[in-house]
């Protein structure tokens, strides 16, 4: 993935906080997941949970104690970020120009559906932060939060999805979850957050709500050489793309962390269903084809 080096990156659009000061811990994670007024995001606790560290997501509760931190500070990325170029060379430029991108995509969409898009921004942290969820940390992976429209990212996680999930990474990897985040922003733009409800398994909402948000990233990366920051896309992008799609699999993930697959309890879908609908996406750009409500998921299951 190669950015226009002249196209100006739009830095509004991205909050750096990382290192901001701590005020308190996040209090074992008192965040609400799913619906419209929980976290969504690319992997949120799969890790923790199936390896024991919280038992089961509904444990997890909703309130909102302990901020995490400091209200106020924040980096400034205007200087260093300002061309594709900068995009080309630095990890927090090229997250600040796929946001750009994704959003210009996602703008234009709208107004061409004669619909008004509400720009997100994302935060960059480091550790834990405080949100309109509630408190979260690094642990819990990318995620949005619906009430304060907005996106948040330890940058680290790109170094766990290689360590950890056993990804291939890469700045494209890096895109897709950029990308499956701001597609659960247009979820809640269209309202689709509320069907997430509680209950889990591979034909469960929560999965198709996740199957959605990578089909929309795959929308994205269908147009993203039309917008006005992406230069190129290679073969080789999308291969990584999909890799990192396969790697935050229900089943990928539940194989290598508790060395079992259990199906009943899916909340983002299998390695084959999220590559599946990254597809759908990235070779249809339609939107329209992105339906997994209505979709039959039952045809892909675990390896």
């Amino acid at each position: 993935m190669r950015f226009k080096r002249g196209a100006r990156l739009n830095t509004s659009q991205v909050r750096d906080r990382r290192g901001a000061r701590s005020i308190g811990g996040a209090g074992g994670l008192p965040i609400a997941i799913g619906g419209g007024g929980g976290i969504v995001g690319v992997i949120v606790l799969l890790v923790l949970v199936f390896a024991g560290g919280l038992g089961d997501l509904g444990e997890v509760g909703g309130s909102s104690r302990g901020s995490g931190l400091a209200g106020g500070a924040t980096n400034d990325l205007s200087e260093e970020c300002q061309t594709g170029a900068d995009a080309n060379e630095r990890q927090d430029c090229r997250i600040v120009a796929v946001v750009n991108s994704v959003q210009e995509f996602w703008d234009e969409e709208f107004e061409r559906r004669n619909a008004s898009y509400q720009f997100a921004v994302t935060e960059i942290f480091t550790g834990q932060t405080s949100t309109q969820c509630g408190a979260a940390s690094a642990a819990v992976g990318p995620f949005y939060c619906p009430p304060g429209q907005g996106v948040y990212l330890d940058l680290s996680f790109f170094d766990d999805l290689e360590s950890q999930f056993g990804a291939q990474g890469g700045p494209f990897a890096e895109a897709y979850v950029v990308a499956h985040e701001y597609g659960h922003h247009v979820q809640n733009l269209l309202g689709l957050l509320d069907e997430v409800g509680g209950a889990t398994g591979p034909g469960s909402n929560a999965v198709r709500t996740e199957l959605q948000a990578d089909c929309f990233a795959g929308i994205w990366a269908h147009h993203a050489t039309d917008t006005s920051l992406i230069e190129r896309l290679a073969e080789a992008d999308i291969a990584a793309g999909l890799d990192a799609a396969a790697a935050v699999g229900d089943d990928r993930i539940q194989e290598r962390f508790q060395g079992e697959v259990q199906p009943e309890s899916w909340t983002h879908g299998s390695s084959a269903q999220r590559q599946e609908w990254f597809l759908v996406g990235y070779e249809t750009g339609d939107m329209e084809r992105c339906d997994t409500f209505r979709a039959d998921l039952g045809a892909v299951q675990a390896d």
